[in-house]
């Protein structure tokens, strides 16, 4: 096989990178930026913008499958931005598919756009996609996925949607080291009475998921057309988790809280200000942060076990050993740098 990764210099895009060189692919990724992990592993890579729909349709030529995984993450910016990537680099995406005749195309989503404010417990893919939504990264990614759906079984291409849930590992630039940091400076609060549950996905076993359903996507096959949840099969309390975490960072447990609804008011009055002095760096808590740090969110993995086989290759234990090493160095590089 011959696949596209796009983003493929990115936290999960260089998992699937290594897992398809592994399984024997020859590898193209299409991405922004140069990266000495892409140059190391011999993969072609296209640089360009998902935004740029000349430059994403030549990624795509002579591909056999495409493993859509860039996207700009976050939860405060311009819906120009979000939409212009998250959603129309998604439909420039599928047009290149279908313009050179690609037969399969995996996306990658998020639990996020079907997120609606409330508890979801055990949940499973007969979530609605919600009337309104938090902030513009989930409304730009479900717009994203609605067009990743509807075009299943267009111009012979077949698609399918994942949505991995907290995705954690060794590599992380973004969730992790932002906890770790807040940590450290003491900025750390539990949001709400720190029970809600959580499902959770370690990178390592994201990556292969995509691996196992392009093997069994297939115009005509359970999984052309659907959506599925990417979660580690038990879940947990949210900041029993962070803890863990923590922990193995060699860091006390988060001892400060705060209620879900004071987090919210928060997180309301920042965002005005925010948008009234326009500024381009993200609110220390915003209101879909609060909802997020604060509700349930656990997600069942069943269709995706029968549909495509779908099985964890690390346990939790195993993940967190992996991790360790990370963990604790972010802390000491941390606490380096504050020391000069």
């Amino acid at each position: 096989m011959k696949a596209l990764v796009t983003g493929g210099g990115g936290f999960l895009g260089l998992y699937l990178v290594e897992q398809l060189l592994a399984d024997g692919a020859t590898v193209r990724v299409f991405c922004r930026g140069r990266y000495q992990r892409l140059d190391e592993l011999g993969v072609e890579v296209q640089q360009g913008d998902l935004r740029d729909a000349a430059a994403v349709s030549r990624a795509c030529a002579g591909v056999d499958a495409v493993f859509h995984a860039g996207a700009v993450p976050g939860i405060w910016g311009s819906w120009d931005t979000f939409h212009g990537i998250n959603t129309l680099g998604t439909q420039h995406v599928i047009a290149g598919c279908q313009q050179h005749g690609v037969g399969k195309l995996i996306y990658t989503s998020s639990p996020s756009v079907v997120f609606d404010g409330h508890d979801h417990l055990d949940a499973d893919e007969s979530l609605p996609y919600p009337s309104r939504f938090p902030c513009h990264y989930p409304h730009s990614k479900a717009l994203g996925e609605q067009a990743i759906l509807a075009a299943a079984g267009q111009a012979g291409l077949a698609t399918c949607a994942l949505r991995p849930h907290l995705i954690w590992g060794p590599r992380d630039t973004q969730l992790i080291p932002r906890l770790i940091r807040r940590a450290q400076s003491g900025r750390l609060r539990q949001v709400g009475d720190g029970r809600n549950l959580i499902s959770m996905a370690y990178v390592e076993n994201v990556a292969a998921a995509h691996l196992q359903a392009a093997r069994a996507l297939e115009i005509g096959s359970p999984v052309c057309g659907q959506a599925y949840f990417i979660n580690e099969p038990e879940a947990i309390p949210c900041w029993e988790w962070i803890n863990m975490l923590l922990a193995r960072a060699g860091l006390p447990p988060v001892r400060k809280r705060i209620s879900a609804n004071a987090a919210y008011q928060i997180g309301a009055v920042l965002e005005g200000i925010w948008t009234l002095l326009r500024l381009h760096s993200e609110p220390p808590m915003t209101r879909f942060l609060a909802a997020q740090l604060s509700s349930s969110h656990s997600y069942r993995i069943d269709k995706a076990r029968r549909d495509f086989g779908y099985a964890p290759r690390f346990t939790v234990e195993q993940g967190l050993a992996r991790f360790e090493p990370e963990l604790r160095a972010l802390v000491a590089d941390a606490r380096s740098e504050s020391d000069h």
